[in-house]
């Protein structure tokens, strides 16, 4: 898992020069720390494997338009020219030998019909057969160097494995022979020099260090150019580079003999990792076999902070910003700088089609939203599905452009839906955050106590969170903080999960997050007076973690479509009345002539996101409610509110509670839940739940209403009784003119799907922008 790999500078990775594209080691993120006194296990000595003295030297590469490095169209170097290799008869034994021989522990999967793209030149070899263990993709028997009948259109592909060959050295004998070679480095960090940037979080400026057979090495400064910079800046998560005062780290560098590597870089700029830059020129070598640097002095870069991350003088990073209205933004992501990629045209966001979406373009949707270049072009839909039009499809970037709308594509989406929305997993600056929580006690990484590391008395020591108004909103921040994906549950009871004794007591209290900040010190908090009456230890604050979330919609053209009003006899409506589904008034009406007028709609819940709705609560708390005849499981499902234009209930609001089940489902989607018979009870993604107009409850009593211009809002999971990706389109709204006998419902959407500028003229707009009447 990513949020494994990381930055500790004992781990023993060796510098790899070679063609392909594949990934570097992921040197910004944090490692599992090894117990504190307990050695970490000594660095593992790479043996290469033997190759048979009958078999060719061959050079292999990961080409293509790739989504991550660790992928691509396979790629042999044979005979003085590169060549593809066929799917026919390839395997995932074959692929385990393309990945190891490239320095992978394995294979994850291959795909065949030239997935990232056909080839160019020879296809040196078809009818590939590997048992797995030969130590090279040339020891697999096939019908010969350059013997097919295959097309360029069955060029095969594999996905390697992130994690590599500890101590791995790739044979570069052929170095010679080969132009424009790739560069390749297992691990890469930018150290701090200057005092002013060593006590500085995130670290933007200093030496740029390649590790090389165990040892770090600097990189000599007279090839070097700000395309370099603007590359090693992306992968650390900065969206830009910036010029640095050279006269300072020549004093620095005069004092002190460096240990260069032997090679120089050459990027092009636009490069979302340097394994995709060149290799430049091989540096001189002295009379003692060292690397010299003549005249020259160690690389160094200065990166530019996104606004997020920007050190402050007090902090080391300033917490919230208001930014100006973004033409791009991400939804859905579980973690900082991850999201489905959603742009803003004509006053509405439309989500992005996923052909030909790679790490360049995603690159350019990363830069401009402050975060380096892209770890990871989404397709497929996998951070959720967006809703509203698709505004861009075949995005082609060339990585300069300040805006992914800059770039070419084409508006037409024919053949695209939202199965298909791409999304992005950008590199972001290494906060530290996540060394400054912990979750104990748990049965496993994703679940345990809150802990903290809190400052008392001038020493650093852990403690709880007090868990006095603890919700699914504050386990957000903390699953995020700590890379854990989303929350699933906020507990405010911990004592079956027995954390670390000497942290029992509450370091932290009156918690209130708003559910977007990245680390829990930053949301709202009692600070040193700290106040807990139920105090720690059984009562600490506990969470547990998911990587996926529901995400719930309501289907705003159906309201629209299906709102009407009913003036409805009171001698009907007595179960209702018994389960407060009408305004407290009618109480007061006669039951044999009185009657009341119900605004009545159908609603329509989709579940967009990538796990299923579950209910908080168990069968054991489901209640019985007579008017519908069934088990409910969530008491407030819903909130049916009528407004003012000031934004004030003028009806009384109405706490819909749900009996929750698929009622419908996308064409290649089971059905799961029913509420018949006492059945489970939930929305699978891809399924909605319907609740029709002409159920009871389904409604809002305006009875006593006025005729006027009013506000019709719903807002799903109110409470954030259960956690989803994305909250913000829980909220639809309506205009609504009511002139006593009929009611007009229009420009009804969802919350987030129009610009600020749109949404304020919405809620403040006092006349009718069409005199539509909903059909029924």
């Amino acid at each position: 898992m990513e949020r494994m790999l990381g930055v500790t500078h004992n781990h023993c990775f060796i510098v790899l020069f070679f063609i392909s594209l594949s990934p570097l080691g992921f040197a910004q993120y944090e490692h599992w720390p090894y117990l504190p006194g307990y050695p970490e296990p000594p660095p593992q000595v790479y043996q290469p494997p033997q190759r048979p003295a009958n078999v060719p030297k061959i050079q292999l590469r990961l080409a293509g338009q790739k989504r991550k490095h660790n992928e691509g169209r396979v790629e042999v170097f044979y005979s003085g020219e590169w060549g593809t290799v066929c799917d026919d008869d390839f395997s995932i034994h074959a692929a385990h030998v393309v990945c190891r021989e490239l320095g992978y522990v394995e294979a994850v999967s291959w795909l065949p019909s030239s997935k990232y793209g056909k080839g160019e030149g020879k296809i040196w070899m078809d009818n590939v057969h590997c048992n797995g263990k030969e130590t090279t993709l040339a020891a697999c028997t096939s019908n010969g160097w350059g013997v097919t009948d295959c097309k360029h259109t069955e060029d095969v592909g594999v996905v390697c494995s992130e994690k590599r060959i500890p101590g791995f050295k790739f044979d570069n004998s052929l170095l010679n022979q080969i132009e424009n070679m790739n560069i390749q480095v297992e691990d890469i960090r930018i150290r701090a020099i200057l005092a002013t940037y060593r006590k500085r979080v995130p670290v933007t400026e200093g030496y740029v260090e390649v590790k090389d057979q165990g040892a770090w090495k600097q990189i000599c400064d007279k090839q070097w150019t700000m395309k370099n910079s603007r590359v090693v800046c992306g992968m650390f998560g900065f969206p830009s580079e910036r010029k640095y005062n050279t006269n300072v780290y020549k004093m620095f560098a005069s004092r002190r003999k460096q240990n260069y590597w032997a090679y120089s870089m050459d990027c092009s700029g636009n490069e979302a990792h340097v394994s995709s830059c060149k290799l430049g020129n091989h540096l001189n070598v002295d009379a003692e076999k060292n690397t010299t640097c003549e005249n020259g002095m160690p690389a160094v870069v200065s990166c530019v902070p996104g606004r997020a991350f920007a050190p402050s003088s007090h902090s080391g990073f300033r917490k919230a910003f208001r930014q100006e209205q973004p033409l791009v933004r991400l939804k859905g992501g579980a973690n900082t700088g991850e999201g489905r990629v959603e742009v803003l045209k004509n006053g509405e966001w439309g989500t992005v089609c996923d052909d030909n979406w790679n790490l360049v373009s995603a690159s350019v949707v990363c830069r401009e939203l402050g975060f380096g270049s892209a770890k990871e072009a989404i397709t497929g839909a996998r951070l959720g599905q967006g809703m509203g039009p698709i505004h861009l499809n075949e995005i082609d970037c060339t990585g300069f452009e300040k805006s992914v709308t800059d770039c070419k594509f084409n508006t037409e989406s024919q053949g695209c839906n939202h199965e298909e929305d791409a999304a992005v997993r950008c590199n972001i600056p290494a906060m530290g955050f996540q060394n400054q929580l912990r979750l104990s006690g748990g049965r496993n990484p994703y679940e345990g106590r809150v802990e903290v590391l809190a400052e008392r008395n001038g020493t650093l020591r852990w403690g709880t969170v007090c868990s006095e108004n603890w919700s699914t909103v504050e386990a957000m921040v903390v699953c995020r903080q700590l890379g854990l994906g989303f929350a699933s549950h906020a507990f405010q009871e911990t004592w079956y999960w027995h954390g670390d004794v000497s942290a029992d007591n509450v370091v932290m209290s009156g918690v209130k997050c708003s559910g977007t900040e990245m680390s829990l010190a930053h949301c709202r908090h009692d600070g040193a007076d700290v106040s807990c009456p139920r105090g720690g230890g059984r009562f600490g604050a506990g969470v547990s973690c998911s990587e996926t979330a529901p995400d719930l919609v309501l289907n705003a053209e159906l309201v629209e479509q299906t709102a009407y009003l009913e003036d409805r006899p009171m001698f009907m409506l007595q179960c209702a009345l018994e389960e407060n589904c009408l305004a407290s008034s009618a109480a007061n009406t006669s039951i044999t002539s009185g009657y009341r007028r119900l605004l009545r709609f159908s609603s329509q819940i989709h579940n967009n996101g990538q796990s299923d709705f579950r209910p908080k609560n168990g069968r054991h708390a489901w209640v019985w409610h007579d008017c519908h005849r069934h088990y409910h499981s969530m008491e407030v499902f819903t909130h049916y509110d009528l407004l003012n234009l000031n934004g004030t209930k003028v009806a009384e609001g109405h706490k819909a509670s749900f009996c929750l089940e698929d009622t419908e489902c996308e064409a290649d989607v089971q059905k799961q839940y029913e509420c018949a018979n006492f059945g489970e009870q939930g929305i699978t993604v891809g399924c909605w739940d319907v609740y029709r107009h002409d159920i009871d409850c389904q409604w809002v009593d305006i009875t006593d209403v006025p005729p006027g211009d009013y506000l019709f809002q719903v807002v799903i999971n109110p409470n954030y009784e259960v956690a989803e990706s994305d909250y913000s389109n829980n909220v639809m709204k309506c205009r609504s003119r009511y002139d006593g006998q009929r009611i007009w419902m229009y420009n009804c959407h969802i919350g987030g799907s129009f610009s600020e500028e749109t949404e304020e003229k919405f809620d403040h707009f006092t006349g009718l922008t069409n005199n539509k009447v909903s059909t029924r």
